[in-house]
């Protein structure tokens, strides 16, 4: 199958698929912002963003219905850094001849104004460069290309070297610089190794891990967990990167680890050191009047997000009707006079465990969830196979109910509930019958004195 990217997204692309053995086989084609692919019925313009990431392109489809529009994500920086703002001309000329559907980035829907420029940085970190006693540790997306480059210039301006700590980002910063996106002068990086070599106060570190990945080299690196290099007193650490909702709890907790260990730490919430690669209200309305879509459907970012996204097109004149709020797995279906839901697909997450892909079923995850929080308690015993009576047992082995020098007692329960039932049940030959009435037996006495359920399995074999 053909995949086509711009020159930095498939140079990004090539070392995973040469890590899992593929690139021979893949059929990489690359397109360049203007062009246009005819796919089967579809014909793809890239067209200009300005993004976080270097070389992004929304993508205008024209269908046997209509134009659909996708902006990607994008910002309307007016000077971004590479010089390649958001092409809000070609957006505009796309609204001029039609766009049945537009599909728009959401992720800043709920932020007013306007969502600054790349330069803004420039005075904060100076500050910090020009104040930092020790290590200058930076931690943002392994994808912020122009970001990377922003510090890579603060560092030769305070004669800094850079080490580059993380795999995703040195492949990235490595990918980058080939290509030309990054451009870094000979002898100013220093393989992570002989960083130690260089004083603090001439290092600059590079790292990954921004949104509190639990094996990311900045959480490694709070928590003192890094091979080669960790969190010492007196380093100043930027997080150069605002929180995706939910990580917010493991941002904080690598914050506080890096506090706990000594650094002095800036983030979004305590310094102006980030800036968002994404549209705020303002910008959102723009493109809303630039392409004058007849249908909207607001993409990327949570519900409510989405939500406050659609109120903003309706403001914008898109009818009531016309504006579509789904989430993962709702159809849409779209004709040049109509649109609307169709059927709701299968989505979520696909579990792979051991060799097997998607085969783990609801059941066995709530019988594992059930055994990580109240055990296991297993009853064997042996019956007459002729007169039904017990030969061996019960036997009680317990794991996670409770701690066996403690137990003594509850086994002690257990074993005469069963061989209440036992004798109860003397006449019955119904194997299934005896080991259900073991299992509620033993549950209710588990129960009474623990209030815990663990899972009961009894065993029953006849001899």
């Amino acid at each position: 199958m053909p995949v086509y990217g711009t020159r930095l997204t498939l140079g990004l692309l090539k070392p995973k698929l040469r890590e899992h053995r593929i690139l021979r086989e893949s059929d990489l084609r690359e397109v360049r912002i203007g062009d246009a692919v005819q796919l089967g019925p579809f014909r793809v313009e890239a067209v200009s963003v300005c993004h976080s990431i270097p070389d992004a392109v929304g993508l205008s489809i024209e269908t046997p219905v209509g134009r659909v529009v996708y902006t990607s994500d994008f910002k309307l920086d007016p000077a971004p850094p590479d010089g390649l703002p958001t092409d809000m001309a070609r957006f505009k000329s796309l609204g001029d001849e039609g766009v049945l559907l537009l599909l728009s980035d959401s992720t800043n829907s709920e932020r007013e104004g306007h969502s600054g420029s790349e330069r803004d940085l420039h005075a904060p970190f100076e500050r910090i460069f020009g104040s930092a006693p020790g290590r200058i540790v930076v931690a943002n997306f392994a994808s912020n290309i122009h970001r990377i480059q922003h510090l890579v210039r603060m560092a030769i301006q305070f004669e800094r070297r850079v080490a580059v700590v993380g795999r995703s980002l040195q492949q990235n910063f490595k990918t980058s610089r080939e290509l030309g996106f990054l451009k870094v002068p000979e002898g100013l990086t220093v393989p992570l190794e002989e960083a130690d070599r260089i004083p603090s106060s001439k290092l600059l570190l590079l790292t990954a891990g921004s949104q509190g990945e639990p094996m990311s080299a900045l959480t490694r690196f709070a928590a003192q967990r890094h091979p080669l290099v960790n969190v010492r007193k007196g380093d100043w650490v930027v997080i150069s990167a605002r929180p995706i909702p939910g990580n917010e709890r493991m941002v904080h907790q690598t914050v506080n680890n890096l506090y706990r260990h000594g650094a002095r730490v800036f983030y979004s919430e305590v310094g102006n050191v980030h800036v968002t690669g994404h549209a705020q209200r303002e910008e959102l309305r723009e493109m809303l009047d630039a392409t004058r879509p007849r249908y909207f459907i607001p993409v990327h970012g949570e519900y409510r997000q989405l939500l406050q996204h659609a109120e903003l097109a309706r403001e914008a004149g898109v009818p009531d009707d016309r504006v579509v709020v789904v989430e993962d797995g709702e159809a849409v279906e779209l004709d040049a006079k109509s649109i609307e839901r169709g059927e709701k697909i299968s989505t979520g997450l696909v579990f792979v465990d051991g060799l097997g892909v998607g085969d783990v079923e609801q059941v066995v995850l709530r019988d594992r969830r059930h055994l990580a929080e109240d055990g296991i308690l297993v009853v064997t015993l042996a019956l007459d196979r002729d007169t039904g009576s017990l030969r061996a047992g019960p036997d009680l082995l317990s794991r996670g109910v409770i701690e066996p020098e403690l137990s003594s007692n509850l086994m002690a329960d257990a074993r005469k509930a069963a061989v209440d039932v036992i004798k109860r049940l003397a006449d019955s030959r119904d194997l299934n019958i005896l080991q259900e009435a073991i299992h509620d037996a033993v549950s209710k006495t588990v129960w009474r004195q623990t209030r815990r359920r663990p899972m009961v399995i009894p065993v029953v074999t006849e001899i």
